[in-house]
C-alpha cells in the first residue's frame, strides 16, 4: 500500500514539474509567437495605411475631372500666300488650319491661350469638353511673352481659378491638360522639374516653369493645374529636336499671365514694370573676383537715375537676394517676378552690400513710357 502511495505521489510530481516546463517554456514561447504576429499586423496595418495616405494624394481624378471641362480646343483659320509661277499675280492663297488649346478664366467667357495658336488668324473656332462650338473674337495678345485673349459668347461656362505660381515648389506634382494631336481632354501627370528657366538667352522676357508632364504639339496653350486644379501656367513650349514631346516641357507662370490678361482687360494694352537697374547673376567666377562667399543673386551693375531703384537707395554694386519673399538666384527669376507686377507697384528688396542684408522698398516704374 506504501509503495503504491509512493508511486502515485511520484507520478503527481512528475505531472507538476511537466506542466511547469510546459508554462515556463513552450506556453511563453506560443505567447512570444502570438505577440510577434499581432506586431507584424499592426506593422503592415501601417505599412498599408502609409501606401493609402501616398496613393491619396497622387490621385488626380478629381482635379482631371473638374480641369478637363475648363480646357478648349481652339482651331484656327488663316490665309497663307504661296509663290505659283502659273498663277496670274504670281501667288495662290490657300486656307490654312491651325490647333491648339486655350482655358476658360471666367464664367462669361474669356479663354486664354498663347498668341502663336492664334497668330494671323481669319477665324477662331471653340470646342468645349462638351462638344459645344463657338466662334471667338480676339480680345488682346502680348506677343513677348506668347498670351493672347479670346472671348466667347457664353455666361455659365465652367473656369479654372488662377493659382499663385510664385508658391509652388520643385518636386511639386501638376498635370497637363490639352489636346495633343487633336486628341481632346488629355490630361498627363508630371512634377514641376525647375522655375525661372530662359530657353533663348532673352534677359528681358523669358521665366519658364519647367515640367516633365508630357506636352505634345497641340498641348499650346493648354492649362499646367497643380493638385488643387487651380491655374499655375500656360503649356507654351517643348524642348525637342523631333517636334514632339521628349523629357521637357514648359509653360507660362499663372501670375504673369495673370497680370497680361488684367492688362489687356483694363488698358487694351500690356504695361511692363522695370526697376531701373542692370546687371547679371552671380556666379562663382564673380564671386571670387569679388571675394565674397555669395554665389547665387543678381548682380547690380548699373543703376539708371531717378529710376525707381535708385530713389529706393539700390546702388552699384549690390547683390539682389529676395523681391518680396521671393529667392532671386538668376537673371530668369528677377524678370519673371517683375512681369508679373504693374508699375508703381512697391517690391520689399533684399540686397547684399558690405557683408550685410538690406531692406529697400523699391517702387516700380513703366517701361514703355
Amino acid at each position: 500500500m506504501k509503495k503504491t502511495l509512493a508511486n502515485i505521489g511520484l507520478s503527481f510530481l512528475g505531472a507538476v514539474i511537466a506542466l511547469g516546463l510546459y508554462t515556463t517554456f513552450i506556453h511563453k514561447e506560443h505567447i512570444k509567437t502570438t505577440k510577434d504576429i499581432d506586431q507584424s499586423n499592426i506593422i503592415n496595418a501601417n505599412y498599408n495605411r502609409n501606401i493609402n495616405t501616398i496613393d491619396s494624394q497622387i490621385s488626380f481624378v478629381e482635379t482631371a475631372k473638374k480641369s478637363i471641362n475648363c480646357v478648349v480646343h481652339v482651331k484656327n483659320t488663316s490665309l497663307v500666300r504661296r509663290n505659283d509661277p502659273y498663277s496670274y499675280y504670281g501667288y495662290r492663297t490657300y486656307k490654312q488650319v491651325g490647333e491648339g488649346s486655350g482655358v476658360i478664366i471666367s464664367s462669361d467667357g474669356y479663354i486664354v491661350t498663347n498668341y502663336h495658336v492664334i497668330r494671323n488668324t481669319r477665324d477662331i473656332e471653340i470646342t468645349l469638353n462638351n462638344q459645344k462650338v463657338y466662334k471667338a473674337e480676339i480680345v488682346g495678345f502680348y506677343e513677348d511673352i506668347d498670351i493672347a485673349l479670346l472671348k466667347i459668347d457664353d455666361n455659365d461656362l465652367e473656369y479654372m481659378e488662377f493659382g499663385d505660381s510664385d508658391k509652388t515648389n520643385i518636386g511639386e506634382w501638376v498635370l497637363a491638360v490639352g489636346n495633343p494631336y487633336n486628341l481632346n481632354s488629355t490630361v498627363t501627370a508630371g512634377i514641376i522639374s525647375a522655375k525661372g528657366r530662359n530657353l533663348s538667352n532673352n534677359q528681358n522676357i523669358e521665366s519658364f516653369i519647367q515640367t516633365d508632364a508630357a506636352v505634345n504639339p497641340g498641348n499650346s496653350g493648354g492649362a499646367l493645374v497643380d493638385v488643387s486644379g487651380k491655374l499655375i501656367g500656360i503649356n507654351t513650349k517643348i524642348s525637342s529636336e523631333t517636334g514632339s514631346y521628349i523629357g521637357y516641357s514648359f509653360a507660362v507662370p499663372s501670375n504673369i499671365v495673370k497680370k497680361i490678361i488684367e492688362d489687356i482687360m483694363d488698358n487694351g494694352y500690356v504695361e511692363r514694370a522695370y526697376m531701373g537697374i542692370s546687371g547679371g547673376e552671380l556666379d562663382f567666377e564673380l564671386s571670387k573676383r569679388l571675394n565674397i562667399e555669395l554665389t547665387q543673386g543678381y548682380f547690380v551693375n548699373r543703376v539708371s537715375p531717378s529710376g525707381g531703384a535708385e530713389k529706393a537707395g539700390v546702388k552699384r554694386g549690390d547683390i539682389i537676394l529676395k523681391l518680396d519673399e521671393n529667392k532671386i538666384s538668376t537673371s530668369a527669376d528677377l524678370i519673371g517676378y517683375l512681369n508679373s507686377k504693374k508699375p508703381n507697384d512697391i517690391i520689399k528688396t533684399t540686397v547684399y552690400r558690405g557683408g550685410k542684408e538690406i531692406i529697400l522698398n523699391v517702387k516700380l516704374n513703366a517701361l514703355n513710357k
